[in-house]
């Protein structure tokens, strides 16, 4: 049995599971494991699948690394909640684009912008 939460939800599409704490409100990510001492003050809910890109940096691995550049980004979700996360897509970045989260083997979620899917 694996004691930890999965990150993503059963619904489709997937969303990722974030904790809402009863008396406050406050929503954190990732969920809570049910075995935490804190488990009975929070109820697991689905986050919101797509956010706003509150700010990004570029990464520029060492040449002998053999890696690509990659975006690394902030996504602010509804909740208020803001997630850290890999931006997936060949084009620069946009501050204040609409990005959706997707699973990711490699990751666990990466931001894909809305704009690049159409």
């Amino acid at each position: 049995m694996n004691p930890l939460p999965s990150l993503w939800g059963a619904d489709s599409p997937s969303r990722l599971l974030g904790s809402r704490h009863i008396a406050s409100g406050e929503l954190v990510f990732p969920a809570l494991p049910g075995h935490s001492p804190l488990a009975d003050q929070y109820q697991v809910e689905a986050l919101a699948g797509e956010g706003e890109l509150y700010s990004f940096t570029l990464i520029h691995p060492s040449p002998k690394s053999g890696l690509a550049p990659f975006a690394l980004g902030y996504l602010d979700l509804e909740g208020p909640l803001r997630l850290f996360g890999r931006i997936t897509g060949g084009e620069r970045p946009v501050i204040g684009g609409r990005y959706r989260i997707l699973p990711d083997d490699t990751y666990g979620y990466v931001f894909e912008s809305l704009e690049a899917r159409q």
